[in-house]
């Protein structure tokens, strides 16, 4: 078993590229919950998603899961101005577009980022290992986002 540190530089190393894109650094501008840029929380839920699957010791695509979780919400705008109320079943299709046009995906990459909502959006079910824990690491960050938000 890796220690901690080693841990971190190995996350650090499958996330570097894309987080230092000029292209993923648009999500610095856009809040998503509470005080937090969607760059911070996508950032949160690929370290977290990274950290659970080798917690649970899951035989995982480590770089697809933390690429996927990265980009998971890379819709790039302000969901609170967009004027959706329908932005939760939409975004995933939207992040999906943008990730595809900017970046090589590879096909669970892609199924990562437009399954996480699930169950909201019901036909896009998980089906990878890597998208499950995604889907449910998200769904925590959102949660505790939203709670630091109701705490000020």
């Amino acid at each position: 078993m890796l220690n901690h540190k080693a841990e971190d530089l190995l996350f650090r190393a499958l996330v570097s590229e894309l987080a230092a894109d000029a292209k993923t650094n648009r999500m610095k501008k856009f809040i998503q919950h509470s005080n937090k840029t969607t760059y911070d929380h996508c950032m949160d839920v690929a370290r977290h998603s990274y950290y659970l699957a080798r917690r649970l010791h899951l035989q995982v695509d480590e770089k697809a899961l933390v690429r996927g979780a990265f980009l998971h919400d890379y819709y790039l705008y302000d969901w609170h101005d967009y004027g959706d109320h329908l932005h939760g079943y939409h975004h995933p299709d939207r992040a999906v577009a943008n990730a595809r046009r900017d970046f090589d995906l590879t096909p669970k990459e892609i199924g990562i980022i437009r399954s996480h909502m699930w169950p909201l959006t019901l036909t896009k079910v998980p089906s990878s290992k890597e998208a499950v824990v995604v889907c449910i690491i998200d769904k925590v960050c959102s949660l505790r986002e939203t709670l630091d938000r109701k705490s000020l």
